[in-house]
């Protein structure tokens, strides 16, 4: 019978594709300057609200050389999961991730898709103009798009499972024309794979946008019924369970945060079916998948944890960036 070998959490953001010069040189003020925040309230603001409101020791925390050793940390982190995924030697790996109007628009935003095409394509990389738009591109291909491979049988088999699960799906058997994956997706490929890609069966969340985000505890519940879905599928498959995305963002709520991991590690299912949907606003929506992961592994352990609060302005803005392993047998 298929076994769910492993789960992983991955931060996406383009922090992790940008130099660590970028972090020290203010490459991201003027974009968070022109973009709408959500406070620790839930209270929309804009940069200059945060500016005015930071604590004595912003300036500390975005010191060149802080900013230098977070930015090893995390590349160290990339690179023990990259690892990490490899020696699992997995069948396929089914990855959770939001869609920021890359597959779907608001003529059609499903809270919940699953794809089960044998292949989905990553776009090549356009030109770009100055380090953010270089980082972003660092999610896209070199030389030309490229289909990575997918693991329809599984696909199938966990799209029907979820429907007896009374879960109302969306399903896609490929992309529209011009359309690939979005970064959610591509950031695996691009930087946890790269050489090496494991197919994949990608499960959309509508993270970002009202109306229709899934809640916190319908998070949780599709994440258990992925792991009863890996448990009825036939064969011997290794099979991996991957959250992309995350965690507060973009403003950084390391408090949030540092709750999140521990509940993780307890396997709190009470905090994340109630979790406060305040805190799952704007970037930080995306800890929803991560709440889906934590559905899926409740049968394996947390292996071992990375988080470095990614700030990037005065204003203390920026990215919860973490990274998690999850295996069978292991004390954390």
């Amino acid at each position: 019978m298929a076994r769910l070998i492993a789960g992983f959490g991955s931060s996406h953001s383009p922090m992790l594709a940008a130099r660590a010069e970028d972090w020290v040189d203010g490459a991201f003020v003027a974009r968070d300057r022109a973009r709408q925040f959500v406070d620790f309230e839930g209270r929309t603001c804009r940069y200059d609200d945060l500016l005015a409101a930071a604590p004595d020791d912003a300036a500390e925390r975005i010191e060149a050389g802080a900013l230098r050793q977070r930015h090893a940390s995390v590349q160290a982190a990339i690179a023990r999961l990259r690892d990490d995924i490899a020696a699992a030697a997995l069948d396929a790996l089914i990855v959770i991730g939001d869609d920021q109007e890359e597959l779907f628009d608001h003529s059609n935003m499903p809270a919940i898709g699953v794809y089960y095409g044998e292949t989905i394509a990553n776009a090549r990389a356009s030109e770009a103009k100055g380090p953010l738009d270089v980082a972003r591109m660092r999610f896209q291909e070199t030389g030309g798009d490229v289909a990575y491979p997918c693991h329809a049988t599984l696909a199938r088999h966990l799209i029907d499972a979820l429907q007896r699960d009374d879960f109302d799906l969306s399903a896609m058997a490929r992309t529209a024309p011009g359309k690939f994956e979005g970064h959610a997706i591509s950031f695996v490929h691009r930087f946890l794979m790269m050489e090496r890609p494991v197919p994949v069966v990608p499960v959309f969340l509508n993270a970002y946008y009202p109306p229709n985000q899934p809640s916190p505890s319908r998070c949780l519940a599709l994440g258990e019924a992925i792991a009863r879905a890996i448990d009825a599928f036939a064969g011997d498959a290794r099979i991996g369970v991957l959250a992309s995305g995350g965690l507060s963002h973009f403003l950084v709520d390391e408090g949030f945060d540092h709750a999140v991991i521990e509940a993780l590690r307890r396997h709190d299912t009470a905090f994340f079916r109630s979790a406060p949907l305040h805190k799952l606003q704007s970037g930080s929506s995306e800890i929803r998948n991560w709440i889906c992961l934590a559905g899926a592994v409740e049968a394996l352990d947390l292996d071992w944890v990375s988080y470095s609060p990614g700030y990037r302005t005065p204003a203390l803005t920026g990215t919860g960036l973490c990274f998690a392993s999850f295996r069978q047998g292991v004390s954390s």
